[in-house]
């Protein structure tokens, strides 16, 4: 499944190469990322950091672009970011929640490749233009995830995961000479995964070793130690402010 995810990254960020005289942007994104699942908060963006910095660190979203622009109006987005995700039941609205008070953190390495839609034709030769946008695409997420022991009843340690988003979202953008731009935008990715906050363990994951357990014992071992409705998936979404940069031979939108 990895690898399969890998490859179709692979043709499509040659497919985004394969579109001769377009107009190249690079740039940079900075801001928070915010976890929905089931552990924490549950609003989908602005969520407060919930302090506890040294042992939870702090949420953060940073990342590098590349744009090809097709038109004024579309483009082909390829993002790489990094995510650092907080979350606590201390800080949740629902009390069942905040009765179980559980927390944690997780780093995720991102790469999305997206399509662009401006509003307006930001990517002509103005010296200044504002155009709102939106834009929507697949993308990939690395990171930790939870093994079970079951012999134990507890968590083992951590491994890596690799899991598909749909990121998508609206942002404006700023274009304030021929070729620097400003721009600020909210993302939000469902994910494919339920074990961003480790409140579900995949079953590869879940280590059964040499035990004289029922199968309906082991099933109900691991039933226990869900958290949560396993069928919903986490969100992870960020907030971001970016800058970025039009450089090469200005394409020709000509018919």
């Amino acid at each position: 499944m990895q690898k399969k995810i890998i490859y179709f990254f692979i043709v499509l960020f040659f497919i985004s190469f394969s579109v001769k005289g377009q107009r190249h942007e690079i740039g940079v994104q900075l801001g928070m990322s915010n976890l929905v699942g089931d552990i924490g908060r549950t609003n989908y963006i602005l969520q407060k950091p919930v302090g506890n910095y040294r042992e939870l660190g702090i949420p953060f979203y940073g990342g590098i672009l590349y744009r090809r622009n097709f038109n004024p109006y579309q483009s082909v987005r390829l993002n790489i970011g990094y995510s650092h995700i907080q979350f606590s039941d201390a800080h949740a609205k629902e009390l069942y929640r905040r009765n179980r008070y559980l927390d944690g953190s997780n780093s995720i390495y991102e790469a999305d490749v997206l399509f662009e839609y401006n509003f307006f034709p930001v990517n002509e030769e103005h010296k200044s233009l504002v155009s709102p946008y939106i834009f929507g695409g697949v993308g990939g997420m690395l990171h930790s995830t939870p093994q079970f022991i079951v012999e134990d009843n507890k968590d083992g340690p951590y491994v890596s995961a690799l899991s598909l988003a749909i990121p998508f979202g609206a942002g404006l953008k700023y274009k304030f000479n021929y070729n620097w731009a400003l721009f600020g935008e909210l993302m939000f990715r469902a994910t494919f995964s339920d074990s961003i906050d480790y409140s579900s363990v995949d079953d590869k994951n879940i280590k059964i070793g040499n035990n004289t357990l029922t199968e309906q014992q082991l099933a109900d071992i691991i039933q226990d130690r869900e958290i949560g409705n396993p069928n919903s998936k986490d969100w992870v979404n960020s907030i971001t402010l970016g800058l970025s940069y039009s450089f090469g031979r200005p394409p020709c939108y000509c018919d």
